[in-house]
């Protein structure tokens, strides 16, 4: 099977071409750039993945790209993901995850034959007091970057409806991991601020709530969502994917002081949740896991050892 990537370079995306190499799939992986870091150099992958330069936002440039692949299986992962970026500056947010995504879903529709999987987040469910959050569950975005996702996921699933085009959307828990560039996310800063013997500083009060994700089980779950994707089942769906209970931000910290080793303790200067943030979040899977035997598998105290041991054999990562 060929699979095309969209944000191969990206964190999520270099996780997720892994794992399709290692079961024995072609990867293309779809870039804007290839001169920015890559994920795919960093995990050891770089020269196994096929890569494609095209900017989603220019729509010749992506038909091209999915004509000359001809690919089974599309995951489009490419996003301006940074909450504090959306806040700041809306526009192009809206740009690169709403109209980059139709770009692409036609691309693919045109060329016809791959089915489509298109990450859209937690975030798209908005601040809600009933949780977990299920599928079902109404979109109620209202901040920038959660607006972007709920409309690149209503789009997307209506391609399925009005055009029969083979789509999925996943909606998953925070991810982490090794391999995450972006230091304003709270684990890869922590896990750096920590390693190097800082007080890691953090914008609320700890007591944000939030699913978090391995980056192993998220490769995992966009696997499981596209081989159940079939014409008579999964198409024009949502997928939830996370472990089903929250932490509290205060708690991933200290999880990740006291594993580092280093001695140091974080430092809360903030009190609630930060602006443009959801203060708790959490999600049920059940759907993904009735539908394909889905379950995480990396606990979070796992996991941050696995994150903390990525950063120390890594040191040129850390800011």
């Amino acid at each position: 099977m060929k699979a095309l990537v969209t944000g191969a370079r990206g964190f999520g995306g270099s996780w997720l071409a892994r794992a399709l190499l290692e079961r024995g799939d072609a990867v293309v992986g779809l870039d804007r750039a290839t001169e920015r870091a890559s994920g795919l150099a960093l995990l050891g992958i770089e020269g196994e993945v096929e890569e494609h330069v095209a900017d989603l936002l220019d729509p010749g440039s992506i038909r091209s790209a999915v004509a000359a692949h001809t690919p089974d299986t599309v995951f489009h992962l490419a996003a301006q993901a940074i909450v504090g970026d959306a806040l700041a500056s809306p526009v192009p947010t809206f740009r690169a995850n709403v109209e980059g995504t139709w770009n692409l879903l036609e691309a693919v529709r045109e060329a016809g034959g791959a089915r489509v999987v298109v990450a859209s987040s937690d975030k798209a469910y908005g601040a809600r007091r009933d949780l977990p959050y299920t599928e079902d569950a109404a979109l109620q975005p209202t901040f920038p970057y959660d607006v972007s996702k709920a409309a690149a996921d209503l789009i997307a699933r209506s391609y399925w409806h009005s055009y029969r085009l083979p789509v999925a959307v996943t909606r998953f828990a925070n991810i982490y991991g090794g391999g995450d560039l972006n230091f304003s996310r709270l684990i890869p800063e922590a896990v750096s601020a920590a390693l190097d013997g800082r007080r890691p500083v953090i914008r609320s009060d700890g007591s944000p709530e939030r699913d978090f994700l391995y980056v192993e089980d998220v490769a995992s779950a966009y696997l499981a969502v596209a081989d159940a994707l079939t014409e008579e089942r999964g198409a024009g769906e949502a997928f939830n994917a996370g472990w089903g209970r929250p932490n509290s931000v205060r708690e991933v910290v200290e999880l990740v002081c006291e594993l580092s080793g280093s001695g140091v303790e974080p430092d809360f200067r903030g009190s609630g949740n930060p602006e443009g943030e959801i203060d708790r979040q959490y999600l049920d899977f059940s759907k993904l896991r009735e539908l394909t035997g889905w379950e995480p598998r990396v606990e979070l105290r796992e996991g941050i050892e696995r994150t903390l041991a990525w950063y120390r054999e890594h040191p040129d990562v850390r800011p």
